[in-house]
């Protein structure tokens, strides 16, 4: 019997093929693809469950890594973060996406499969950090449009605004997220980006829930 997990890589290399082709469009490219991609973190975490054991909530986010090696108009690399909760544990899935490479889940990518205990769970705390990188390539997307302008024409003036944009973007909009403080587990912290979604506060309830169930206490910060 063929793994599932091969069945969902060979069914994102053909969207992919179907998108170079010019069979798909970007929007419906982008859907499914994500839609997929889940689907492959999810059986890689599922390929790692006990019996019984089974998944409660989930909470999916992609954040974008511009590096100054690469030229301001390529598409930047991505790095996918999935967590996964079931009644004993945060798993967490994070893998590399690189533009027009599929996604694979395994060391192709630097997929990393790793967890806490819920029973190590002690809190969780609310964070901040401005965007450095973010605001140093919206610097070098300025400075590109402001020397090359004279021969760039109208695309220079939008490539100093945009970099404006960009730096404004990096610096005044610092990145929050909440992270998990406990004893053991994974070596890097577990941090819930994009702790406004939906599925970010019903995976933080979730916790809280099955912690407190175990007569421990549980600090939140006011608002997650």
């Amino acid at each position: 019997m063929r793994n599932p997990m091969d069945e969902i890589r060979e069914d994102i290399r053909r969207l992919h093929l179907a998108h170079a082709r010019g069979d798909l469009r970007e929007k419906a490219f982008q859907r499914l693809l994500a839609q997929r991609t889940m689907d492959l973190y999810r059986a890689l975490v599922e390929n790692s469950l006990q019996p019984g054991e089974r998944i409660l909530k989930e909470h999916h986010v992609v954040e974008a890594h511009m590096k100054l090696t690469r030229s301001v108009l390529q598409e930047p690399e991505q790095v996918a973060t999935s967590l996964f909760l079931t009644h004993k544990r945060l798993l967490r899935v994070r893998s590399w996406i690189r533009p027009g490479e599929p996604t694979t889940a395994d060391q192709r990518d630097g997929t990393i499969l790793d967890e806490i205990p819920l029973a190590k769970i002690q809190k969780v705390e609310s964070k901040h950090r401005i965007r450095p990188g973010e605001a140093l390539a919206g610097f070098a997307m300025g400075a590109v449009g402001f020397v090359f302008g004279k021969w760039l024409e109208v695309t220079g003036i939008l490539l100093m605004v945009l970099g404006l944009l960009g730096v404004l973007h990096g610096l005044l909009l610092p990145t929050r997220w909440l992270e998990i403080t406990g004893k053991g587990g994974a070596k890097e912290p577990f941090r819930i980006l994009a702790p406004g979604k939906k599925s970010a506060k019903e995976l933080v309830t979730e916790i809280r829930f099955h912690v407190n169930s175990k007569g421990k206490s549980f600090m939140v910060p006011v608002g997650a």
